[in-house]
């Protein structure tokens, strides 16, 4: 197989990739009774009432081992939870990263790039979001045995929702977040700084780049909280800012909006309950 046959074979895989990560994660939602805005039907409120291991039928018997019996639920939990996410951060991610697969491309024909490289590339990227991916759904098994979040993820209290939306919203206007985003929006600059060749270089870049963008956009991960995580409007939404944020053209003009519109959603969440009780 040629080189340039293979590297369309390579590409022709990695969108696959999206359409089948986005196909499982519309399945998932829809077996839980979800509509597209992570709102359950009757069958999916039933699900959000649950306390954390009631479905498993670990209610009963906790009385003789209350810690060991919440450390098991939160390991039974752990595992599903994690799948969903890793499964979420190829729906959510993979396609904020064809700018950074596409400049690649470029030094296959301009430079000593190669395939294989390319290939390194996306491993290292995907296994830093899949460790993110590890990390958030620890932390929600902790908010929801903490009581935070209901069993599908949505903050039970208006006051942690709207905080999120103005911490996320906060962020975007700090140097951490330009920092992380000046490396995803110009990653030639990294691969002319860090450049590796082979599958292993690939690999190291990718790991790199991956650890920059998952400091970039990690709050639009935790936003998930504040509507659900099985939100398919949220995945798509945030999905898409996160692409136009990695464009050359306009990527460095959208954050700071992005960050006065999330604040003012938050403002406006937390101010919902006393205007609707006055």
């Amino acid at each position: 197989m040629s080189a340039l046959s293979l590297r369309t074979v390579a590409w022709l895989a990695f969108f696959a990739a999206i359409l089948a990560a986005w196909v499982v994660m519309y399945l998932m939602a829809t077996g839980m009774d979800l509509d597209l805005i992570g709102r359950p039907g009757p069958m999916g409120e039933k699900m959000r009432e649950m306390r954390p291991g009631m479905e498993m039928g670990m209610g009963a018997g906790m009385s003789g081992g209350m810690s060991g019996g919440m450390d098991m639920m939160a390991m039974d939990r752990f595992g599903p939870l994690f799948a969903m996410w890793a499964i979420m951060m190829a729906a959510m991610m993979l396609p904020t990263m064809v700018p950074t697969l596409r400049c690649y491309d470029d030094l296959i024909r301009s430079a000593d790039g190669t395939t294989a490289g390319w290939l390194g590339v996306l491993t290292g990227y995907s296994v830093a979001w899949v460790g993110f991916a590890a990390v958030i759904a620890w932390v929600q098994v902790a908010l929801l045995y903490g009581g935070v979040i209901d069993m599908l993820g949505i903050a039970k209290s208006s006051a942690i929702a709207g905080g999120l939306l103005i911490v996320v919203g906060a962020f975007q206007f700090t140097r951490a977040k330009e920092v992380c985003h000046g490396v995803c929006h110009s990653p030639m600059t990294y691969f002319l700084g860090h450049w590796r060749t082979g599958f292993r270089g690939g690999v190291r870049m990718g790991l790199g780049l991956g650890a920059f963008c998952v400091g970039c956009c990690w709050g639009f991960m935790a936003l998930g909280f504040v509507g659900g995580v099985m939100s398919l409007l949220w995945m798509g939404l945030a999905t898409l800012f996160m692409v136009l944020e990695k464009l050359p053209q306009i990527g460095h003009r959208v954050i700071r909006p992005m960050g006065v519109a999330l604040i003012a959603g938050g403002v406006a969440v937390l101010a919902a309950p006393l205007v609707n009780g006055g």
